[in-house]
């Protein structure tokens, strides 16, 4: 949302295990062919996790621009950046250094670089900064001084003598799969407001794509449910807003009253949260959520899971989506039936309600279907 704000440009997500090899290939060169420059925000460090930020870079051949706290560092920088460089074959394209204290910080963390890195930029710490808090930044929608921020982080880098692009890189042409129309005349109802934005625009573009009507309403300011056939709870916070959320009648009621009708319910992460009986925030405050699950969702302080999972399912498909949580669940026994859907169109296959005793179909996944079999490195 960040990148969205800065850019002015719609974002997507790139991962070559996830997104799929193919998938990703057909969005950079869609974005290739409408911008000059393409920013692609790594995850975690260069080398974390399979696949990582330098398995995509080095897939498509995108140049790497490391950036490095350099905060009372001295040569090490050096040291760093030269690691870095040569733990594996990437594009490596140059180093930025953050959190320089002056010029002749700068000068120093510069004539530590081997000969064949570039010191990019040195940027000065800002007066002002991007907020952090559990899960990452502060949501763009929240930062009402963010222009600001990035202007005075703009300013830096043309302080900081940065004018020269990277290398260009050229993209064969590829265009992405086109889903079946299978939604045609259905309507989906999408939770969107602070309390659930993790809404991947991936996501609400295959949802169209398949034919789908998207109606979006705001559990926060208490709107109801739309009449829909579906509904869909993205993820987001919903645990900063749980007093306000328990205290919101109308759409605490009409999520129940969905439900009882034994439509499907999309939920992802937060957005099953608030399915639960209670949600028990991370001050140690309880509050009364939906009820249309059995049990309560705590919130810790420590990660409960993070990483990238995959679910076989028996009719052969695979799942695939990541995991990051800080909440654990309860769970209570009360003759409920737990289900997980096969696709978007199994949603509204109505041949599958015929369950005793309600049903509801949890998904923890973004929303694209991975058929390919990838390396664990791409």
């Amino acid at each position: 949302m960040v990148l969205e704000m800065a850019s002015g440009a719609p974002v997507y997500n790139l991962d070559c295990w996830m997104v799929g090899i193919e998938a990703s290939r057909a969005l950079l060169a869609a974005a290739a062919a409408e911008a000059d420059l393409i920013l692609v925000e790594g995850a975690m460090g260069l080398y974390d996790g399979e696949p990582s930020t330098a398995d995509l870079a080095a897939t498509f051949g995108l140049p790497v621009v490391v950036v490095i706290d350099a905060n009372a560092m001295a040569q090490t920088f050096g040291a760093v950046a030269k690691g870095l460089k040569e733990y594996r074959p990437v594009p490596f394209a140059g180093v930025i250094a953050n959190r320089v204290a002056g010029s002749q910080h700068a000068l120093m963390l510069a004539e530590s670089l081997p000969p064949d890195i570039e010191l990019v930029a040195a940027l000065s710490e800002t007066t002002n900064s991007i907020p952090e808090r559990h899960l990452g930044l502060v949501q763009a929608v929240e930062l009402t001084g963010l222009p600001v921020i990035l202007d005075e982080l703009a300013n830096l880098l043309d302080e900081s003598g940065y004018t020269r692009p990277p290398p260009p890189v050229a993209f064969a042409d590829a265009t992405g799969c086109t889903p079946e129309r299978l939604l045609q005349r259905y309507r989906v109802a999408v939770a969107r407001d602070a309390a659930f934005s993790f809404l991947y625009r991936a996501n609400l573009d295959c949802l169209a794509a398949m034919g789908a009507e998207l109606l979006f309403f705001s559990p926060l300011a208490d709107e109801p449910v739309p009449p829909a056939d579906a509904l869909y709870l993205p993820g987001g916070y919903p645990e900063l807003h749980a007093g306000r959320l328990a205290g919101n009648s109308s759409w605490l009621t009409s999520m129940q009253a969905f439900a009882e009708t034994n439509r499907p319910v999309l939920a992802e992460c937060g957005g099953m949260m608030v399915l639960f009986d209670t949600l028990t925030a991370r001050d140690g405050a309880e509050h009364q959520m939906a009820g249309l699950l059995p049990g309560k969702v705590v919130m810790s302080r420590r990660l409960a899971a993070i990483g990238l999972q995959s679910l076989a399912l028996p009719e052969g498909e695979l799942r695939r989506g990541y995991n990051s949580a800080l909440g654990n669940v309860e769970l209570e026994d009360r003759g409920f039936v737990w289900r997980s859907f096969i696709s978007l169109s199994a949603l509204f296959d109505r041949s599958e309600s015929r369950l005793e005793g309600p049903a509801y179909r949890a998904y923890c996944c973004r929303c694209r279907d991975s058929r390919e079999r990838h390396h664990p490195r791409c």
